[in-house]
């Protein structure tokens, strides 16, 4: 099978993720004006919740269907019989995690509060397997789902104007959410049949797919605590009104972080494959591209929210949120951390059948988000969840890199060092525009174009002017298309 371009991959999924952030800038200043906080703070904690639940059924597959099915891409028979085992197992999975989900809503008097939206938001679980979003990672085809993802966020869009009118139609909004996110996942398994046939099947090889699946699956349960633990504990520890401040908080970091993740996603089943085939050269050096590129973006997108956070939380939501200004920036370092701790577990690790070294690096990062959470939050409120995603990200990428270390090792040289230099120069400009947008205008909008598109244009100047390798290599490409 002929790989696709890397390039191509990149473009659409950056545009899927730019869908996926159109969603919710369209749709969240219009939701938090007419939603109470309490009510937006219900929807996240109910949303956080499902979450645990949605893991449970996913069980790691996704991750380890992409590592594997790779092998058996262009042997149809193959990835059929793969895919097959693997649903199957999902399914089963899905099973189990329907039934403790029922079982925790009926024990948990409190949860019970939350059970009409949690019963909205366990709809993903179902069509989140059925959806076999996996099969399109193996098989890198990222236009399908591109196109898809279009369609379903405009519908989406359409009915969240009609349905969501007035405070109180939050159970609305939680509907329209999983529209948005799952409504096409029946579509996506009939479209499959492209690539492979899907079948339930009892004949499944477990000596050979338990145990990774159930490792991978270990370190998804502790990432997920450090990463949806704070709001479940906020709800606990505090009340919705917290939930709803840092969920404004969370929304924006979350946003440009699958903005920016959008690059390295598309490049993991390639990482798979190399390092699969024994294609050790060629690995490396994609790896030190990717951690270039991933560089020069989130560096200066960390600093660039953290300089706008009081215009973007006010353009996306309204000044009664206003508080969660302070825990936006906190969660600033965390964008850096996170994906390149990221790139050394799921680019690094994962394909080198490392994953016992991944639930290491989860455990431990979750237990110390875990333990800060439980001691700061009664005090801290929302920026000790702020604070503590942070040190645990930086506490993943530290111990990605120590874990990674063997297969790093000569890799990042000084060159790559000087790169990063000139990436942080760069972003002392963005500083600089930043409260100068400040003094010349009182408009939040205009404060925010101002900063943004001059900040741009200064700092793709001064990687031109330091000669910057990636700068000049997209400068080039611009160029001869225009010849």
């Amino acid at each position: 099978m002929k790989n696709k371009s890397l390039g191509l991959n990149a473009f659409l999924n950056g545009l899927r993720s730019v869908l996926n952030i159109i969603f919710p800038i369209i749709t969240f200043p219009y939701v938090s004006r007419i939603l109470s906080v309490g009510e937006l703070g219900k929807y996240n904690w109910s949303n956080s919740y499902v979450s645990y639940f949605l893991l449970l059924a996913g069980l790691g597959i996704a991750t380890y269907a992409v590592r594997e099915g790779t092998k058996f891409r262009s042997d149809r028979a193959k990835i059929s019989d793969f895919a097959s085992q693997v649903f199957s197992i999902n399914i089963f999975s899905t099973i189990a995690s329907y039934v403790l989900l029922f079982l925790c809503v009926f024990m948990f008097p409190k949860v019970q509060i939350y059970s009409a939206c949690i019963y909205i938001f366990s709809i993903q679980i179902v069509f989140t397997t059925l959806g076999t979003e996996w099969i399109y990672s193996i098989f890198e085809e990222y236009t399908y789902i591109t196109v898809r993802s279009i369609a379903f966020k405009i519908l989406s869009i359409v009915m969240l104007f009609i349905f969501v009118r007035k405070p109180g139609d939050y159970l609305n909004y939680a509907g329209i959410t999983v529209f948005s996110a799952v409504g096409s996942n029946i579509l996506n398994y009939l479209h499959a049949k492209k690539f492979c046939t899907i079948r339930f099947t009892f004949k499944i090889n477990w000596g050979e797919h338990l145990k990774p699946i159930l490792v991978i699956f270990a370190s998804s349960i502790a990432t997920t605590i450090y990463l949806s633990l704070d709001t479940t504990l906020l709800g606990l520890i505090n009340n919705n009104y917290v939930v709803g401040i840092y969920s404004v908080s969370t929304k924006m970091y979350n946003i440009v972080k699958q903005l920016i993740a959008a690059i390295l996603t598309v490049t993991i089943p390639r990482f798979a494959l190399l390092w699969g085939r024994h294609r050790y050269r060629e690995y490396r050096k994609l790896l030190l591209q990717i951690s270039d590129a991933l560089a020069l973006i989130s560096i200066p997108a960390a600093v660039g929210v953290y300089m706008l956070a009081p215009q973007i939380v006010i353009l996306l939501s309204s000044t009664k949120y206003i508080r969660a200004v302070s825990s936006l920036r906190l969660l600033c370092p965390a964008l850096i951390f996170s994906i390149f701790s990221w790139i050394f577990t799921s680019c690094v690790l994962i394909p080198a059948k490392r994953e016992n070294k991944v639930l290491i690096i989860t455990v431990l990062s979750a237990v110390v988000n875990l333990v800060l959470n439980l001691l700061l939050m009664p005090s801290l409120k929302e920026n000790a969840a702020a604070i503590t995603t942070s040190l645990s990200e930086a506490i993943s990428m530290l111990l990605g890199i120590y874990y990674s270390r063997d297969i790093i090792k000569g890799l990042y040289k000084s060159g790559f060092w000087k790169e990063i230099f000139t990436y942080i120069l760069g972003t002392i400009s963005i500083v600089i525009i930043c409260f100068a947008g400040d003094v010349l205008f009182n408009s939040t909008v205009m404060i925010i174009l101002f900063d943004v598109v001059l900040s741009i244009v200064e700092y793709v100047l001064i990687l031109l002017g330091v000669k910057n390798k990636f700068a000049l290599d997209v400068l080039e490409r611009i160029l001869l298309r225009f010849k």
